[in-house]
């Protein structure tokens, strides 16, 4: 691997005066807490510069804002991302009319049901931190579309975005009428992505599956490295009413002579995912077998891991993302990497441990567990179905020690809402149910009939507005002394989250 550059090195006895000094100040505190906070701010210091929000707000300029606008609904004039023909066709027609930009970089290709977007910013981070230069196409957007297509690590600005869109138009137009349907709405956008990466050019390219695998838009590419994140049950009703069946779609990325980065699977899953891998004479990677999450423990914005990988362990890596599902979702994304630099196959040693514990330093996932005010606390996470909803409520419960948890809870009509509850109810002192301005929002008083079910009808309110879902969330909050430790977190849908945001003022 490269070496770092000068100016990336971190000197030993700085560090350990750093150390000792953070340790000092804190002397009036619980010293046991006193050096996990130091050990904690210290990796963060070695970081370098906090990257800024990856949420971009609304264009400043109003001409930008208006060109955005108007591709935004061009866009939206088309088949959404849950109206769906299982065919890589089209895709594969306007791949064609543009020249096949898609092979023009090598690329990491990730599927599975939970922490896929995670996944794809670590990866991202780190390729990046060894100098080379990536494209990330991720979905959905928390709160601005140009968020699914990132260069260098930072969303493509909107001036950028209109103009690869305005790019490809015409080729867009040209398969519209060569075929039965026209392009959708995420077919578009995949195309833009793939184009935009070899135009600017991306040493390598960072590509979630929109939904399953085999005929996901996205799966045009030939990637050298298949990630598979776990797999649960969601969008049953297109991929299967089980896991082993929803492996059977996600194993599609699975291309001949790969290596899949597995993570841990319930039993079927891993079984088809297996199965694949030795069709493709793929080389498998699995968690807890070949790699691992060796220990964590929680620290002051964040955990403190050592990782274990391909090419041997990373110690003393702080992840500023809360719960263990992220611990998990970082050596997977370790795993990608050396597996794309060839570690553990195609030769020994492994990657450079100060550059790896930068890049994870850095790591952003907006909508993950992310803290957005204080007094109370209030904490956003995109969890949308019962698997993710299960991990929110144990990263919360363990990150933040709330006296009393208030849930803002807004979801969309076809997922398994009373899954998503059942998860939360355990930690929901109380449930404010409200809606977002998606056409696909679950109706607020269906959604409070089955909140009703689960929590009770005292511990349930109903604001279908979701401004003022937060006010009485807050209010409930701050309401009596003696839970001044109260939080709120407001969940159900990337949808929900996105607009929560915006409201709390985080854009």
């Amino acid at each position: 691997m490269s070496e770092p550059r000068p100016s990336d090195r971190h000197d030993a006895s700085d560090s350990d005066e750093t150390f000792a000094e953070i340790v000092d100040e804190a002397t009036q505190r619980d010293p046991d807490l006193a050096v996990i906070e130091a050990g904690s701010r210290t990796l963060r210091a070695a970081s370098g510069r906090p990257q800024a929000d990856e949420v971009p707000a609304r264009p400043a300029d109003p001409e930008v804002d208006r060109a955005l606008r108007a591709v935004e609904r061009e866009l939206a004039g088309r088949w959404g991302e849950t109206k769906l023909e299982p065919s890589v066709a089209r895709i594969a027609a306007l791949m064609d009319v543009l020249g096949d930009p898609q092979r023009a970089y090598p690329s990491i290709h990730i599927t599975g049901t939970n922490g896929k977007t995670s996944t794809a910013r670590m990866i991202e981070g780190l390729l990046g931190a060894f100098d080379l230069r990536t494209g990330r196409y991720t979905s959905p957007h928390v709160q601005s579309i140009t968020e699914r297509i990132s260069l260098d690590g930072a969303p493509m600005d909107a001036e950028r975005f209109v103009e690869a869109y305005q790019d490809i138009k015409p080729y867009i137009e040209m398969v519209d009428e060569q075929q039965p349907y026209r392009l959708s709405f995420f077919e578009v956008l995949t195309g833009m992505a793939y184009a935009a990466f070899a135009d600017a050019p991306v040493d390598v390219a960072v590509v979630e599956v929109g939904m399953g695998g085999s005929w996901d838009a996205t799966n045009v590419i030939d990637s050298t490295v298949a990630v598979v994140t776990p797999i649960s049950l969601d969008h049953t009703d297109r991929l299967g009413s089980t896991p082993g069946e929803i492996a059977v779609e996600k194993a599609g990325i699975i291309k001949q002579g790969a290596t899949v980065i597995l993570a841990q699977q319930p039993v079927d899953a891993a079984q088809v995912m297996l199965k694949k891998a030795v069709a493709a004479d793929a080389t498998v990677a699995r968690e807890g077998m070949e790699f691992g999450v060796v220990s964590r423990e929680v620290a002051v914005g964040g955990q403190l891991l050592t990782l274990r990988g391909l090419g041997g362990e990373y110690d003393n890596i702080f992840l500023p993302l809360y719960g263990a599902h992220q611990a998990h979702n970082a050596v997977v994304a370790l795993c990608a990497v050396e597996a794309f630099f060839g570690i553990g196959a195609e030769q020994a040693g492994s990657l450079d441990a100060d550059i790896v514990r930068k890049a994870f330093a850095a790591v952003l996932s907006p909508g993950r567990l992310e803290v957005v005010r204080s007094s109370p606390t209030v904490v956003l996470d995109a969890a949308h179905n019962p698997a993710g909803a299960r991990a929110a409520s144990e990263g919360i419960s363990e990150a933040f020690g709330f006296s009393r948890l208030i849930g803002v809870v807004g979801a969309s009509a076809d997922k398994d809402v009373r899954g998503l509850l059942d998860a939360f109810e355990p930690i929901f002192a109380e449930v404010v149910i409200t809606q977002n301005s998606s056409g696909r929002a679950m109706d607020a008083d269906a959604l409070a009939t089955v909140a009703v079910e689960v929590f009770g009808n005292e511990r349930v309110q109903v604001e279908p507005r979701l401004d003022d879902a937060l006010e009485a969330a807050i209010t409930l909050a701050e309401e009596e002394d003696e839970y001044a430790g109260a939080g709120v977190l407001v969940t159900g849908s990337v949808i929900t989250v996105g607009e929560a945001r915006l409201l709390l003022g985080r854009s």
